[in-house]
């Protein structure tokens, strides 16, 4: 179902904060009276420091994060508009956890941004192969379209030179836009490895093409009650918000209209003052730390951040299972507590049997009036079983592009390690690489003349790999031994293409987009029809040095 717009929010440009009864009083005090770079700064430190989730609780967090308002269970997916429904804390099949603002373009690597709810969603899978690593834009040619989700060349001046881009629906073009300023600003001091979008040389992170991208679609698609929603929602669980869903105007100070002015919360530009209050963790924050295998640990850090304090809080661990559990203080310092990033307070399971185990973390003193209190559970499961994965041979070798390939795993994985080693033609290793994935399909670009690669995959679990798979091996000069270049064309047409040749081709081979052989053809000869449902192929002969991709609608 479509959500709907929160009309009251058209009024958003004529007020400085969204009027939201879950926002903390005093939450945005620190970035009052700033301007410009400063003002962005304040908003880094607001928000960089927060409770880091584990990449295994993220379906157990979707449930209160993206499930539909007149249905719980269904999931609210921005990329298609398949129904789907929760099972538990399992993955939902067909659907994959999204990193909305690609992890490729700061190297992929499990930093805080890995894992980080304001960015991650629940997404289709096809959907999101199709959409990749690509920025977003303004699609002018579609070569993917679900009626949800597209992805094609853009228009002129977007892109950041990438011939691709990602466009979502216009109902979520808002929710994308200012998640996004969102990662621009937490994750501001990231050095990125694609930029697309992002700059590594200007304190705004965002390209000009992009920041007048991304404003146009934060004012045209205002700020949802679906966004306030989560927000609530992410903010219990990780204790940060994203103020430019609470505040609508403070992308028009950054980057927009009202850039260099001065930014007050409450525009008055005078300090506020008031009791002795705890921001973060607040009372509704419940903190999962997901699995764990028997015989690990796991930690994750809670920022305690107060305003106003006059003495010292006092932290304590009770209830339940609470011996399963541990925080190295009972007590922080009023000072650390009161300063903009708050108290990073560890809290470690390390359980000692199987199930599941919850216990309650206390703060109080401090000259707060009573206590705040924090749910906490985890799980303990056995050593998991990990299956050796079975590589296939790469696809789709064209130039200094190919995919990887391999075979899912039988059990449940977290995610697919990719072991890339480069060779130069005297056999020497010229770098070798891991990527993460969970995908069964990696594309890289950077296959160079005079090179080989080989690639073995494993997968992960809980901190567990399987044995690495047999050796894939993908050569630059595969793709050149071909003598002859006969051209061959296609006309689509409904139910498949009609083929356009001077010359027999030999040996045809048509792939989906995930590498798997649809059709093999000994012969196909001029005005031949091949019959093909609606998708997206690549077509290849023994005599056709450059693959043809074919979009049946």
């Amino acid at each position: 179902m479509r959500h709907l717009k929160n009309i009251t929010l058209l009024l958003a440009a004529l007020v400085a904060f969204v009027a939201n009864a879950n926002v903390p009083t005093g939450y945005y005090s620190s970035i009052d009276g700033k301007r410009g770079q400063d003002l962005k700064n304040a908003v880094h430190q607001l928000l960089k420091n927060h409770t880091v989730m584990t990449y295994s609780s993220l379906w157990y967090h979707f449930q209160s994060t993206d499930c539909h308002f007149e249905n719980p269970n269904q999931v609210w997916d921005m990329y298609s508009n398949i129904t789907r429904y929760f099972r538990g804390s399992s993955a939902v099949s067909g659907m994959n956890r999204e990193h909305s603002f690609p992890k490729s373009w700061w190297g992929g690597t499990q930093v805080d941004a890995y894992t980080d709810l304001n960015h991650l969603y629940p997404s289709d899978g096809e959907a999101n192969l199709a959409k990749n690593n690509y920025p977003l834009g303004e699609v002018s040619t579609a070569y993917y379209n679900n009626g949800c989700t597209k992805v094609g060349s853009p228009v002129a001046g977007q892109g950041g030179g990438c011939s691709t881009v990602f466009e979502p629906d216009d109902e979520y073009k808002g929710d994308f836009a200012r998640t996004y300023f969102y990662m621009a600003t937490c994750y501001q001091d990231y050095t990125w490895k694609y930029t697309y979008m992002v700059s590594n040389t200007s304190w705004l992170t965002l390209n000009q093409w992009s920041i007048n991208l991304l404003l146009k679609w934060s004012r045209q698609d205002p700020v949802s009650d679906k966004e306030v929603a989560r927000n609530d929602a992410v903010y219990k669980i990780q204790n940060n918000r994203n103020p430019f869903i609470d505040n609508p105007l403070l992308a028009e100070y950054i980057w927009g209209d009202r850039q260099g002015e001065a930014f007050y919360v409450d525009q008055s530009g005078e300090e506020p003052q008031g009791d002795p209050m705890l921001i973060t963790p607040n009372l509704e924050t419940v903190i999962e730390m997901g699995e764990v295998a028997i015989g690990k640990s796991l930690s994750v850090t809670v920022y305690v951040k107060g305003q106003y304090l006059r003495e010292d809080l006092s932290v304590l661990l009770f209830r339940d299972d609470a011996r399963m559990f541990s925080i190295p203080v009972n007590s922080i310092p009023r000072s650390v507590a009161n300063s903009e990033q708050g108290y990073p307070l560890v809290i470690t399971y390390n359980p000692t049997t199987l199930g599941n185990h919850k216990c309650r973390l206390l703060i109080y003193d401090g000259g707060l009036t009573g206590s705040y209190g924090a749910d906490i559970m985890a799980e303990c499961v056995p050593v998991p079983t990990l299956s050796t994965i079975n590589a296939l041979p790469a696809t789709d070798i064209e130039g200094q592009n190919y995919v990887a390939h391999w075979e899912e795993a039988p059990e449940t994985v977290d995610y697919y390690i990719l072991n890339r080693i480069v060779y130069d033609d005297n056999n020497n290793i010229v770098s070798s690489d891991q990527f993460t994935t969970e995908e069964t399909v990696y594309l890289f670009n950077d296959l160079m003349p005079d090179q080989t690669h080989t690639y073995t995959v494993q997968s992960f679990r809980l901190g567990y790999t399987s044995n690495p798979s047999n050796v894939i091996t993908v050569a630059y000069s595969a793709i050149n031994g071909i003598e002859t270049d006969k051209p061959i064309a296609f006309i689509p047409t409904s139910g498949g293409v009609l083929i356009k040749c001077s010359e027999p081709h030999h040996d045809v081979a048509i792939y989906n987009t995930g590498g798997q052989l649809v059709k093999h053809i000994d012969v196909v000869n001029n005005d031949d029809f091949i019959y093909l449902p609606q998708g997206i192929y690549i077509m290849r002969s023994a005599s056709a040095r450059k693959p043809s991709k074919m979009v049946i609608k």
